[in-house]
């Protein structure tokens, strides 16, 4: 028995921009971006000489929201957001506010707080390596294609503004 109302419709197959679609909102709400900043990020990565998509994924690996919760200083992405927003990370030795901050190879990354909680699940990246002991973060490379948990297919959020 179907449900009232629906009888026997079939779900068409999503078209190729409709992929595209998908795949560039599936990047924005990974991240938890707008826009308007995910096109400016777009425009750098297009700028740059090697491949877009990857400059592109780099470059969202980047920020230090992301950064906090790839650590393991946070549960989710959002949560890094607030903690970020709120002054509680500090790069350097000096306290940042801004979640978009590009953080680049040699910076450590310390929480303020004194209780400290660490999120094991997180799967940790190659390029930041976590101090335990004195509770900071380092980014000891760039982001590399391998390190990227690349869910989404790039190449389609490209070819999506390709157009």
């Amino acid at each position: 028995m179907s449900v009232p109302g629906q009888h026997g419709r079939r779900r068409r197959r999503l078209s190729e921009y409709g992929q595209q679609l998908r795949e560039k909102q599936k990047v924005k709400r990974i991240y938890g971006i707008r826009e308007r900043q995910f096109r400016r990020y777009l425009q750098k990565a297009l700028r740059s000489r090697e491949k877009t998509g990857e400059v592109l994924l780099e470059l969202l690996e980047r920020r230090l929201d992301n950064t906090v919760y790839r650590a393991g200083l946070a549960k989710t992405r959002p949560h890094a957001r607030q903690i970020v927003g709120h002054g509680l990370v500090q790069v350097d030795g000096k306290k940042v506010t801004v979640p978009s901050f590009m953080v680049d190879k040699g910076n450590k990354i310390t929480l303020e707080k004194k209780e400290f909680t660490l999120y094991d699940e997180v799967v940790r990246p190659s390029w930041i390596k976590l101090n335990k002991r004195e509770k900071t973060a380092e980014i000891v490379s760039l982001p590399e294609v391998e390190d990227l948990g690349a869910e989404v297919d790039v190449r389609m959020v490209v070819e999506f503004y390709s157009r």
